[in-house]
């Protein structure tokens, strides 16, 4: 989960100002609680669109990715991780053979 202090920082700074990041658990149901509403949510999907270069068009999004901190960096690991494969596959077949 390296990427909890960042989504913290951002949903504190960007989204609720009002709410310091000492006081956001990463198990805090950001949904039910209201701390993010649907434009938020948005948002926050563009933030990490353009923070961790993972594109979402290709990707089924999902409320519950979103519930709280520790789901938001579980999803960016996960897509993160694919895009890192992806890439590492397509250097490899641009590879000469031996």
């Amino acid at each position: 989960m390296i990427y909890l202090q960042s989504i913290k920082a951002y949903i504190c700074d960007e989204l609720v100002p009002d709410i310091e990041q000492d006081q956001l658990p990463v198990d805090t149901d950001l949904l039910a609680t209201g701390i993010i509403d649907s434009l938020s949510l948005v948002r926050l999907v563009v933030w990490i669109e353009e923070e961790f270069d993972i594109s979402m068009g290709d990707i089924e999004i999902a409320p519950q990715d979103f519930r709280t901190v520790e789901k938001v960096s579980a999803f960016i690991e996960r897509h993160s991780l694919n895009i890192n494969n992806q890439e590492m596959n397509s250097n490899s077949a641009l590879q000469p053979q031996p």
